[in-house]
């Protein structure tokens, strides 16, 4: 962003298209990759956290529509997405092109028409157990490789019905949201009380990560993997992330959830994330460990909300996890035009 750039927010409906936006919100991107380098700084940070507009109270809360809009997009294409059916339960969908690619393999995929589900993609029958799963579509993940499904991470993540169900298997992260399971993470803020003000502490993206490179996280995320319950990744997140010992971490305190549903392309997310709140010492100063932030920042939570509320600065869903911190928080308030239809969108996708 340019310096003096005067700032105006762009009015969004919610769940609206949004045709026109306001450019100067927005950091500046690349356009080599999926998820371009973004060039924002701190500095770009603090002057629109730090400016201050007189607000018509009955379009205040757009700029936080607009974010929702970011991480539910494509309710109108959920009809070219083919139901994936495990043990007779719907574990997922595929998109009905990217389909096409996994019909070279006939000993791991079967395309039944009909059935309670009509057509649908479902498992071989003689891949019986977990583990024969977890291997077989491995290695259908690994020969479609890098071309058909980016930046796999060797990382899997469980696939069921819902959350409290039994794991029919595992699969790469990377290729979760190409067979539409439900994906469950963490997502922690960290924050501390100065006097009588809540200040969070804002983590700023390595250039070098494969998803959003650059951007503004909150303190503490990451996916939930297989065989880790919710409280011992997030103890996990906080040492690899922000250098957060076990004798803090350990306090963080379970608040709910947030979901959403995005279709892009091939890829459906349904993604549900359990958030936390950790209240952290004043003498406490993060320190990433595992590379994957390249700074920290303390801000005042009012000025993160105007960062939220006026740019593209954070990573979505991060943004989304705020909002519910500012909800809870009392920043958001009923007074607010369009309060409850915000509250409700934080949850829109299936919390199962």
């Amino acid at each position: 962003m340019m310096k003096g750039t005067t700032t105006t927010l762009c009015c969004f409906k919610p769940f609206s298209s949004p045709s026109s936006i306001n450019q100067s919100l927005f950091p500046s991107f690349s356009s080599s990759s999926t998820f371009p380098t973004c060039s924002l700084t701190w500095d770009d940070v603090f002057q629109i956290s730090q400016s201050h507009q007189q607000q018509d109270p009955s379009s205040y809360l757009h700029g936080y529509f607009h974010k929702l809009q970011l991480c539910n997009r494509g309710f109108d294409k959920q009809s070219e997405f083919l139901p994936f059916v495990i043990e007779g339960h719907n574990a997922g969908f595929i998109h009905n092109r990217f389909v096409d690619h996994l019909r070279g393999f006939s000993d791991v995929f079967v395309f039944p028409k009909e059935g309670p589900f009509g057509h649908c993609v479902s498992l071989h029958p003689l891949l019986k157990t977990a583990e024969e799963r977890t291997s077989a579509v491995g290695y259908v993940i690994e020969h479609l490789g890098e071309e058909h499904i980016p930046g796999i991470r060797n990382e899997l993540y469980p696939v069921k019905s819902s959350f409290d169900k039994p794991v029919f298997f595992s699969l790469e992260r990377a290729a979760a949201p190409y067979f539409g399971i439900k994906a469950y993470g963490v997502h922690m803020n960290g924050y501390v009380e100065v006097d009588g003000q809540k200040h969070l502490w804002i983590g700023k993206r390595s250039q070098l990560k494969s998803t959003y490179p650059g951007m503004l996280d909150h303190l503490v995320a990451g996916g939930l993997p297989h065989g880790i319950d919710c409280q011992e990744n997030v103890i996990k997140e906080c040492e690899e992330e922000a250098g957060i010992p076990r004798s803090i971490s350990i306090k963080a305190k379970p608040v709910g959830v947030v979901s959403y549903m995005d279709i892009d392309g091939y890829r459906y997310k349904r993604d549900v994330l359990f958030c936390y709140d950790l209240i952290l010492p004043q003498s406490f100063v993060p320190k990433n460990e595992d590379g994957e932030v390249e700074s920290f920042k303390l801000i005042p939570v009012k000025q993160v909300a105007e960062v939220i509320r006026k740019t593209q600065f954070f990573k979505p869903n991060c943004a989304i996890v705020i909002i519910d911190f500012l909800f809870r928080h009392g920043y958001i308030v009923p007074e607010n035009h369009g309060y409850l239809d915000l509250l409700r969108s934080l949850r829109i996708g299936d919390c199962s």
